[in-house]
């Protein structure tokens, strides 16, 4: 095989190589496809390596983002709770006051009607006692 190579003066020259020596030049041939094949093999081989680190930093970004998210909502949770908390213990002191604000209404409305019975029979006692006093007066002035 005949290969032609050019020089820095311009002038060419021809290699011959004999037919062993073609068998280790198609060889390296060979060894360097797959070289680069191998390369190309590697090259593959990072990115899928740079691509699944990546994707383990995102997974483990979006768990501690979960993670993040629940724990805000087990404090709002916990907030709530205290909230709740109070606002039912407002409640019961609420309706305990309630109850009790009921319970001397009604037993002022029984004196007021007690009372409104007394006042009404000293009324008629007093009605009556006017009734026989003119009835006396009358007769006393006869």
């Amino acid at each position: 095989m005949a290969l032609s190579s050019g020089t820095s003066s311009g002038s060419s020259s021809t290699i011959h190589q004999n037919s062993g020596t073609e068998a280790s030049g198609s060889s390296s041939l060979i060894h360097q496809n797959s070289g680069s094949e191998e390369d190309l093999m590697a090259l593959m081989d990072q990115r899928k390596r740079k691509k699944m680190i990546s994707h383990r930093k995102s997974a483990r970004r979006l768990r501690m983002r979960k993670q993040k998210h629940l724990d805000d909502l087990t404090g709002q949770i916990n907030q709530l709770k205290k909230e709740n908390y109070q606002i039912i213990s407002s409640l019961n002191i609420t309706s305990q006051h309630y109850m009790n604000i009921e319970a001397e209404n009604s037993a002022l409305r029984a004196q007021a009607d007690e009372l409104n019975s007394r006042l009404q029979s000293l009324n008629e006692i007093a009605s009556f006692l006017n009734a026989t006093n003119g009835g006396l007066h009358a007769t006393a002035a006869d």
